[in-house]
């Protein structure tokens, strides 16, 4: 019996156990030889049931994913679970860990499911632009009704064993050994000749739709309303609907089909790089399971701003205690105020328990000094935008701050040299760069400097990890990577109102792409002075053969700061959504007349390839300048530093998509347009030429 799946006989029950670490993933050779073993026990006249378990941490966490991309390799997950599903002898799944896609898909092979208190089950798929494909959508409203099916299938999101066991998805939650609850309950099966559950009764089929139709435009809504654009939790739904439309042969034939065209879809594929691309982010040259990692029990903000709350709300999530230091006392009170505010709001929607959220609230303390931080293990600086700021900060902060305490600054584009420079310790010093809000955003930009040292690095990330985010690793430079990526789209979103594209055309082609908010729009939501302030600090170094972008500093002068102010790109009536302005329109009417514009109208393909491939040509310039390590770190940062869909792959996945030779071709013509701005970076010029890839 090859390794991947033991075999072994206790008092007439067979225990087949799933050894394929680390996640006991259902590749070829754990399929070859689970059907070698589900066939042995079948044909033993001495066993009378059958237990299958996975060894290490897992049941079955899934598909291996590697194997979508080769031709199929018989046997199918679906054919193992057949001849499951059809033994004689009770079957029993002993689920630990997470039973998801197709390990659960497994699990429903069996008669019976057994789980440990803290398994979860569930089916993802949705989330690699597919959906379950050995069956589960037709197994599982059997099981578990429509509804609840529709619910696991279509939203991808796992359940806890209690939950399952309430649905009738496990027929036991074990306490104590899985694996001797698990015999014990076969041997009960026997003993008490228990029905066995074949999740493929009935045979003819659930019902018509008809009978449904509430659970079914129920369902219909939340997949327009939460996935727009997104193709696979419609397919997923279409499928689980099957089961009501034909005969349960039929439905998973014609499921089958569907999962086949699902897969080869360039969503999945965008889906299935983004997953890979998100465990790729935390390796870091230099870096590895053998580099220091520093112990974090407490924790330092400087700052009572919007920035240093949400980083402060982190961080106490996270179980660190906090010390939050201004030296405005009205600030801290506001700030303490508002973060306590959260945390009860917090567990007044169940989000957390009550008393999780009085333990948070103790966390927290705030202080006028910074001498106050003289114990903190790690301090986040989150001040004003300004380098004599900053590098003030650092300077006292290295006079009270312990030896080997990390010290990091919250900055969005200033040098992070420059502000280490300022200690004795340089190599202690790095960015932690929070999105807003920080509590919330899942991406945290880890800005290395020319002295950052190793262990401060892997502190940074482990640090991320605690607190639930997606660490990314960028290099020092002006705007680092993922502001500076993102900040060409900006400039063409501001100069496309100029050239006479309305701000609400600009934002709808970007959201219609799949984008949860358009470029302008969200700079009303950030304010439109941040930039503005951005631009004056560094207007000496500003190149003055590059076009500059008059209507934004102009909606500033206006006093057009964005919601803060009732009005930016649009108005924002109390209580209302964004509503367009015509006195933006005649604004941008008169800097194109004193800046020799002319104006015109503008398609939403031409929105799209300016905003974006704008973009691409600077993620490009960022690579090829080894400021980002990979393409793939620059579309996780996309991803989860402003909401890019992870169905289509990140911004350079998409460029990749559409070909990189086009993408030059366009940014060619645009050079032609609108001069030196548009100058192609070298890495993009020499992939295009070489038929290469960002993303290979």
């Amino acid at each position: 019996m090859p390794e991947f799946v033991g075999y072994a006989v206790e008092d007439g029950i067979a225990v087949l156990t799933i050894d394929n670490p680390p996640v006991n993933a259902l590749g070829i050779a754990v399929r070859q030889s689970m059907l070698a073993g589900v066939g042995r026990a079948a044909a033993d006249p001495a066993v009378e049931a059958l237990v299958m378990i996975g060894a290490g941490r897992t049941f079955p966490a899934g598909a291996d994913i590697r194997e979508f991309d080769t031709p199929r390799l018989d046997p199918h997950l679906s054919v193992v679970i057949n001849m499951i599903d059809a033994m004689a002898k009770p079957t029993v799944a002993a689920i630990h860990g997470t039973a998801l896609g197709g390990g659960l898909e497994l699990s429903l092979g069996c008669h019976f499911r057994v789980a440990a208190p803290t398994a979860r089950l569930g089916t993802p798929e949705v989330k690699l632009g597919i959906f379950p494909g050995a069956a589960g959508t037709q197994r599982l409203p059997r099981i578990v009704g429509l509804d609840r099916a529709l619910q696991l299938v279509v939203l991808g999101d796992p359940i806890d064993a209690a939950t399952a066991r309430e649905w009738g998805l496990v027929d036991a939650v074990i306490d104590g050994d899985l694996r001797a609850g698990a015999l014990a309950f076969a041997r009960r099966a026997v003993a008490e000749k228990l029905p066995l559950h074949h999740s493929s009764e009935p045979k003819a089929g659930l019902g018509r739709p008809e009978d449904f139709k509430d659970i079914i435009d129920k369902w219909r809504m939340t997949v327009a309303r939460r996935f727009r654009g997104q193709r696979s939790p419609v397919e997923a739904m279409e499928s689980v609907l099957d089961g009501l439309r034909m005969p349960y042969y039929e439905a998973v034939a014609a499921d089958r089909a569907r999962f086949e065209k699902c897969r080869d879809s360039l969503q999945s594929k965008a889906l299935r790089y983004a997953f890979f691309a998100e465990r790729k982010v935390t390796k870091v040259p230099g870096i590895d399971k053998d580099t220091p990692v520093r112990a974090l029990a407490a924790a330092g903000v400087i700052g009572a701003g919007t920035m240093g709350r949400g980083i402060s709300i982190a961080l106490a999530d996270a179980g660190l205690t906090v010390t939050l230091v201004d030296t405005s006392p009205q600030a801290l009170a506001a700030a303490a105020e508002m973060m306590n505010a959260h945390w009860d709001s917090q567990a007044a929607r169940g989000r957390i328990a009550p008393d999780e959220a009085e333990r948070r609230k103790a966390r927290l303390s705030t202080a006028t000094g910074i001498d106050a931080l003289c114990s903190a293990d790690l301090v986040i600086e989150a001040a004003f935008e300004e380098m004599g700021v900053k590098r003030d900060i650092f300077a006292r902060l290295d006079k009270v701050a312990k030896p080997g305490a990390l010290l990091a600054t919250n900055t969005s584009y200033l040098d992070i040299d420059a502000i280490a420079a300022s200690t004795a310790r340089p190599e202690d010093v790095l960015g932690l760069h929070f999105f807003v809000p920080a509590n919330l955003m899942r991406l945290l930009e880890v800005v290395e400097s020319g002295k950052t040292s190793p262990e401060a690095l892997a502190t940074a990330f482990a640090l991320a990890r605690r607190m639930g985010k997606v660490g990314a690793l960028a290099r020092n430079g002006f705007g680092f990577v993922a502001n500076a990526s993102r900040a060409p789209m900006v400039r063409e979103a501001n100069l496309l109102v100029e050239e006479g594209a309305e701000p609400a055309e600009i934002d709808r082609a970007i959201e219609d792409f799949g984008m949860p908010l358009g470029p302008l729009a969200t700079s009303d939501l950030s304010g439109l002075d941040v930039s503005w302030r951005m631009r004056r600090d560094t207007a000496e170094t500003r190149d003055p053969s590059l076009r500059y972008v008059h209507l934004a500093d102009a909606m500033v002068d206006a006093g057009r700061l964005g919601r803060k102010a009732g009005k930016g790109w649009y108005l924002y009536p109390e209580g209302s959504k964004r509503v367009p302005d015509a006195a933006v329109t005649a604004l941008a009417e008169k800097i194109a007349r004193e800046q020799g514009i002319a104006r015109r109208r503008i398609d939403a393909q031409e929105i799209l390839d300016r905003c974006l491939l704008a973009a691409v040509n600077e993620g490009a310039r960022l690579l090829g300048l080894g400021r980002a390590l990979r393409a793939s770190d620059v579309d996780i940062m996309w991803q989860y530093g402003f909401g890019f869909p992870a169905w289509r792959g990140g911004i350079m996945f998409h460029a990749d998509s559409i070909g990189l030779d086009n993408v030059l071709a366009r940014v060619d013509e645009f050079r032609a347009r609108h001069g030196k701005m548009w100058e192609p970076a070298p890495l993009l010029v020499k992939l295009a030429r070489d038929n290469g890839r960002f993303t290979d």
